[in-house]
């Protein structure tokens, strides 16, 4: 996780000034390409590091109880332009479906995933088939599954009409960097990303195949407990919210701090600088002006964010906070801190995401 994190903070400096760069350039200008292309690497990196740690299961988890009907239904469109239009989509989802706690961005990067490899077993066109169901499983049926003990399940099954595989292919499908594509096509992380994200989700995945008929891979998750599911917005195009108000911002990573702030000026905050957390708390002493939000850092070598904010809000009644960090679940752990109950942004993050991100936080009740 400690790589994770030096990685994360170096793609932070990258992706920041490259959003910076391309800010100050009119859209017909030629050298926006150039820029865009090294956006879109770092971007390409940062994804492969979340694959690394979802295999590793030590993404960050922001779980939620929601019905996955809603993450599908969201994500179907994207869905059916990622499998082309040589291949049928037909979803089929269960209208009494219960609920699951999980990540639904993990989720969403498990149909992604399932999808492009279904895809790519298809190469002359197929049926893509995506199911949801309730199942309940007694002792006799968890007997006959690894690691799945008998209980209350969601299931999601994603099946394709492709290729297919053999026995030994099957046997190692979930393994890191193993793939049967051509050199160049993928990194063969794909599914051992959604096996370790299923894991962390405290799930259980199958695979049942049939060379030259196809396969199907069979998710369980444990169903949570009846309670009313949340809502989860539909996805739409950000624009970056600005804003006048006083941010004050505590990161030790010099190159973090920097680009940090020479974007938040641009989205029209005033900004303080610290480079930890006694720094930030001299800062506060010798200021008469009211600051409206800390944005922290949550691993510092002095002091960690979560009790800087807590000594900063005793004199400074109505602070608002914003948590960031390169680290991994794992690390954060270790640090008086629920991201489930906290407005937090993990790096690398982009303008836009920063934008949003620190408008949520100013304009939260937490």
């Amino acid at each position: 996780s400690g790589i994770a994190h030096d990685f994360n903070n170096m793609l932070t400096v990258i992706m920041g000034y490259s959003g910076v760069l391309l800010s100050d350039y009119a859209p017909d200008d030629p050298h926006r390409e150039d820029i865009e292309q090294i956006k879109l690497a770092a971007e390409r990196a940062a994804a492969l590091t979340r694959q690394l740690l979802a295999f590793s299961r030590q993404q960050t988890l922001r779980p939620q109880i929601f019905n996955l009907n809603q993450v599908i239904g969201n994500l179907e469109k994207m869905l059916r332009r990622v499998i082309g239009e040589d291949i049928i989509l037909l979803v089929k989802l269960s209208p009494e479906l219960g609920q699951i706690e999980a990540d639904p961005g993990q989720i969403e990067q498990i149909l992604m995933n399932l999808a492009v490899n279904a895809r790519d077993a298809m190469p002359d066109g197929g049926r893509l088939i995506v199911e949801t169901s309730n199942r309940i499983v007694d002792a006799a049926q968890a007997a006959r599954h690894i690691n799945l003990p008998p209980g209350d399940y969601i299931v999601l099954s994603i099946t394709d009409t492709g290729c297919g595989m053999d026995e030994n292919t099957r046997t190692h499908i979930f393994e890191p960097f193993f793939t049967t594509k051509g050199v160049g096509r993928g990194t063969g992380l794909g599914l051992s990303t959604v096996y370790g994200i299923v894991q962390q989700n405290k799930g259980h995945i199958e695979v049942d195949s049939v060379l030259n008929q196809g396969t199907t891979f069979t998710i369980y998750f444990p169903q949570a407990s009846p309670t009313t599911a949340p809502v989860l917005p539909r996805k739409t195009a950000p624009t970056p919210a600005t804003g006048k108000e006083t941010i004050l911002l505590v990161e030790d990573e010099n190159g973090v701090r920097l680009i940090t702030a020479r974007m938040l000026k641009k989205l029209g905050y005033a900004v303080l600088e610290a480079n930890s957390a006694e720094t930030a708390l001299e800062l506060c002493r010798q200021r008469n002006e009211k600051i409206d939000l800390l944005i922290t850092d949550i691993v510092m070598p002095d002091m960690g964010g979560p009790d800087l904010a807590k000594k900063l809000a005793r004199s400074n009644p109505g602070l608002k906070t914003l948590f960031i960090s390169g680290y991994t679940g794992e690390m954060l752990n270790k640090y008086d801190i629920s991201l489930s109950s906290v407005i937090f942004l993990e790096k690398p993050f982009t303008v836009k995401t920063l934008s949003r991100k620190a408008r949520e936080a100013l304009e939260s009740r937490l």
